[in-house]
């Protein structure tokens, strides 16, 4: 009997790992409306290699990537989560101005290379190899 159930429990698992994670790629024009708004007022000048919808089984997320490879992820609403920017630096305009603030003072003429927004905090990368996390309200809370 615990043979069926341990059975019964890794199909089942196997079968919801199947199911989420269902990637197929889009056009920009099936992106939500706010991604949509978002790529053509801060990454007007790249050129869309790809975009992807990922289906997952509770939520789904949007991914977009150019041709010079820099990277932009959308959660199921159209805001971003997470700007990669492998071969150029994330426009200043997407970055809190608190932000912004801080890494003019401490790390001047050093570009953003990465910022990824969760629900509490902000992990943003520099050009330098320097790593900074912001909580919620802005306050810088690790340096890596």
């Amino acid at each position: 009997m615990k043979k069926l159930i341990a059975i019964t429990l890794a199909f089942f698992a196997v079968s919801l790992s199947a199911k989420a994670g269902n990637e197929k790629p889009i056009t920009v024009k099936q992106l939500p409306a706010a991604s949509q708004e978002f790529l053509s007022k801060n990454f007007a000048s790249h050129k869309v290699a790809i975009a992807k919808e990922d289906k997952g089984l509770f939520s789904t997320t949007y991914e977009v990537v150019f041709t010079n490879l820099d990277e932009v992820e959308f959660d199921s609403n159209g805001q971003w989560k997470e700007i990669e920017c492998k071969n150029s630096h994330v426009p200043e305009s997407v970055i809190p101005d608190a932000i912004n603030k801080y890494i003019k003072g401490h790390y001047p003429n050093v570009k953003v290379t990465s910022i990824e927004r969760e629900s509490h905090k902000y992990e943003v990368k520099l050009k330098n190899k320097v790593e900074l996390t912001f909580d919620s309200q802005f306050n810088i809370i690790d340096v890596d």
